[in-house]
């Protein structure tokens, strides 16, 4: 090695200048960061989620900008193979390096390693990043097109326009979507870095996992790109063994692939099931270092005829594991306000909810290196759509061609992360075949447009990832079948929407049976003090301007009161229509999991739209922006207990059939306690026994006559285990809530301290329904809107968020509770 040619960096990161062009506006930028950003903190644009200025500052995106800094290099820094590192321009740029032009950028979802060797100068150096105007890019392309490629018009309401966002690789959601604001963001999100080599650098490297009895073999594959002939020294260090080679580059890339073998391997399990055990890979290119953390686990996805059709599960380490969980968006619109600490409270509340498995949706974003190293950490699997989402897209050879470049380099950066499960083409792309008017009168066309570029990435998965498996959509009746996945339920996954948008009833989720649900869900509000946020008191009201450009779904308001006015007494004002809302959201995804999860093995997943928002919309999450627990959020925590208890009514509603569910994998006998509860107090027996559930199944356990139970009855049960422990209570309503005359409850609430923990103990004289805890700072319950019965306390333990350390004074003092009949 010659001495002081040793890899480095300059980091390019900081403060630029940022300026328009077309306008007299100059402000300073933070990058990584984005261009609202820096308006929002030199006061040149209002708050975009306050209100309707959504519309007051589209100008922002219909501008061209630029970003320019200097850096300083010194002879020692341009000694050897220097490369410009840019990750995540978003999105059409021009790259300037001291005036020249040295790159231009297409896509959003790349790195960008540009050769500038030669290029930069001892001394002061200028980057520039010149942003062309994105919807107009798109525009032009889509009108140059050979044949109309329909595109969806982002759900804007205010007369605003659609983009073309098929033809150009940026989130499809920053366009707007039926849960997101237009904002079109510009920026960079990525590294930004001046790197020194001697000879080569890293490009990727991939770890592939050969499971034996008492061993794991891995297989390192490392590539280089060389700028040179030559020779370079390359080492990996893990579970303490050591491999350093000398290897032979020639000019462009090198591939080299090297094996290990971890003896006794301690396994990683998914949450839930077991410890996530993690082997810190180290690789030295010549002080070029990088570090990955490697999970051993055998996954795969079993697709193989049964019975019914064909199964869709996953097994991993042997194991048949049902998926529970929900879809995942970008958690801002606002790239700069994604950080480390919001992405891993957001994965803190879904493991906390007993989630097992989150989808990232294809109208959204390939996540930063710490996403998915936190699910590697947390037991969080992932079902990886790629990006693309509810529209046709391109298939000419430019287009291809740019694709290409993003899914290798994703999938080569991403495959070593034992938390990615599966490899999805797209979202909802086959279906939208059947939505627009141009698909629909030329089927034959679209579908061999659709199918060169979903072929295309099969076998980029196929070629880079051959371990994992590739699912051509999501909904997908399997390979090459485009045919309707949405309500078909023998295989592969569904998108079951008919509740919500046909505005069936709740129990109409009984009415399929998925193998795997990967998307359904059910709107409301959300919560109020959230609301506040962006609405005037004036404002808070569902039929308001504002409340309604805060709904992006058209017509959505008014299906959440319609379906309330189905299942519960109309609310008494504003604030307990919103409290309410949240109720019916989580009795309607209720309503959908038990079912689904008591036909196990048959459906064997269950991920609802959606755990969290982008912004502070009514939506379909179980999170609130800014990551505060709807009700969603704690039902989701009881009903994916990995051991629970179900109702489930007959067709007829004449019978309801109590179905105990074991995902662990070990047996498990529970002891299962029903009452019939009359809502004005009193309650009787109804039954009470002991039931074997076998590892990884499901059972029923007894069956109640529904003409045994007064008008005024509910039931409420519960079950413990062999050793008494309680492990859940849940409870069914063979009619709807607004039926039953219910009476007004005196809840009592007591803190005490249990062992550092600030406990909430609950009590009351009357049956109380949904009971709530709220108070005013960052924190979640252990659980929440809960039945309470007289005789009975419950105990709930907060968990502060955010790092907020409340005091007793505090959490008394802002404590709210209130039940269903508050709404009255």
């Amino acid at each position: 090695m010659v001495a002081g040619l040793v890899y480095s960096e300059i980091s390019l990161a900081g403060d630029f200048a940022l300026s328009s062009p077309s306008n007299d506006i100059a402000a300073p930028i933070t990058l990584p960061g984005d261009v609202h950003t820096a308006l929002l903190a030199a006061n040149i644009i209002p708050d975009p989620y306050f209100g309707e200025n959504e519309k007051t500052v589209m100008w922002v995106n219909e501008t061209a900008w630029s970003v320019e800094r200097s850096f300083t290099a010194s002879a020692a820094d341009i000694q050897g193979y220097l490369t410009l590192t840019l990750s995540e321009v978003d999105c059409i740029a021009t790259i300037l390096l001291n005036g020249e032009v040295v790159a231009n950028t297409q896509n959003s979802f790349l790195r960008n390693d540009i050769d500038v060797t030669g290029k930069v100068r001892e001394g002061d150096n200028t980057l520039r990043i010149e942003f062309a105007i994105a919807p107009d890019v798109a525009k032009a392309r889509a009108d140059a097109h050979p044949f109309p490629i329909p595109f969806t018009y982002n759900y804007l309401t205010n007369g605003l326009k659609g983009i073309h966002m098929n033809f150009i690789r940026k989130a499809a959601c920053h366009a707007g979507w039926d849960w997101g604001i237009c904002l079109m963001p510009i920026g960079v999100y990525g590294t930004m870095s001046l790197r020194k080599s001697r000879l080569t650098r890293q490009e990727s490297v991939q770890v592939d996992q050969a499971h034996g009895n008492k061993s794991v073999e891995l297989s390192i594959k490392t590539r280089l790109f060389a700028f040179a002939h030559g020779t370079v020294e390359l080492e990996h260090t893990i579970d303490g063994q050591v491999i350093a080679d000398k290897v032979s580059v020639q000019p462009g890339d090198n591939v080299f692939t090297h094996n290990i073998t971890i003896h006794d391997p301690q396994l990683w399990w998914p949450a839930g099931q077991g410890a996530q055990p993690l082997y810190q890979l180290t690789t030295n290119l010549e002080g070029e270092k990088t570090t990955r953390q490697i999970g051993l686990r055998k996954l795969e996805w079993v697709v193989e005829p049964d019975e019914i059709d064909h199964t869709f599960k996953c097994r991993i380490n042997g194991r048949d594991i049902t998926m529970m969980g929900a879809n995942w968006i970008p958690a801002d619109a606002i790239p700069s306000r994604i950080t480390p600490a919001v992405i891993r409270d957001l994965l803190d509340s879904a493991k906390a909810a007993n989630m097992n498995m989150l989808r990232i949706w294809g109208g959204g974003q390939y996540e930063p290196d710490y996403f998915y190293e936190l699910c590697d950490e947390l037991g969080i699997l992932l079902w990886h759509d790629f990006m693309f989402a509810c529209m046709s897209y391109p298939s000419d050879r430019p287009f291809l061609d740019n694709v290409r470049t993003e899914i290798t380099q994703q999938v080569r950066r991403l495959s070593h992360h034992a938390s990615i499960a599966l490899w999805c083409g797209d979202n909802e792309v086959i279906g939208s075949l059947s939505w627009y008017p141009e698909t629909k009168a030329a089927p034959e066309r679209y579908v061999a447009n659709y199918d060169r570029l979903n072929s295309m990435l099969g076998n980029i998965v196929e070629d880079e990832d051959p371990a994992r498996r590739f699912w051509p959509s999501s909904p997908s009746m399997g390979y090459l079948d485009f045919s309707d996945g949405w309500h078909a339920d023998t295989r592969g996954d569904t998108h079951y929407w008919d509740v919500w948008h046909s505005a069936k009833s709740f129990d109409a989720y009984r009415s399929v049976n998925p193998r795997f649900a990967s998307e359904f869900g059910f709107q409301s509000f959300t919560s109020m003090n959230v609301i506040e946020t962006f609405a005037e008191e004036k404002d808070r009201n569902p039929s308001s301007p504002v409340m309604e450009n805060h709904q992006r779904n058209n017509g959505g308001n008014a299906r959440i009161l319609e379906t309330m006015t189905r299942y519960f007494r109309f609310p008494r004002d504003f604030d307990q229509m919103v409290f309410l809302s949240q109720i019916q959201q989580g009795l309607a995804i209720k309503t959908a999991i038990e079912y689904w999860r008591s036909t196990k093995p048959r459906c064997m997943g269950t991920l609802f739209w959606q755990i969290n928002d982008i912004w502070p919309v009514a939506s379909w999450s179980s999170l609130d922006y800014g990551g505060q627990w709807k009700l969603l959020q704690y039902m989701a925590k009881r009903f994916f207990l990995p051991v629970n208890v179900v109702a489930v009514p007959s067709k007829d509603n004449a019978e309801i059939t109590l179905r105990g569910i074991n995902d662990t994998g070990k047996p498990v006998t529970v002891a299962l306690e029903v009452r019939a509860v009359k809502v004005g107090g009193g309650d009787r027996k109804v039954f009470a026994g002991n039931t074997a559930i076998g590892p990884d199944a499901a059972l029923g356990i007894t069956t109640l006559q529904t003409a045994d139970l007064a008008e005024d009855e509910f039931l409420f049960f519960s079950w413990r285990d062999s050793a008494g422990k309680l492990l859940g209570e849940n409870d069914y309503f063979p009619k709807p809530y607004k039926a039953y005359e219910l009476v007004e409850p005196k809840v009592r609430a007591a803190w005490s301290d249990v062992d550092g923990n600030f406990v909430l103990t609950l009590t009351s004289d009357k049956p109380a329904l949904f009971v709530t805890a709220t108070v005013d700072m960052p924190g979640y319950f252990s659980d929440n809107a809960v039945t309470l019965l007289p005789g009975r306390q419950t105990d709930l333990t907060f968990t502060p968020r955010h790092g907020a350390t409340p005091s007793p004074a505090e959490l008394v003092q802002s404590l709210k509770v209130r039940n269903l009949r508050d709404t009255f």
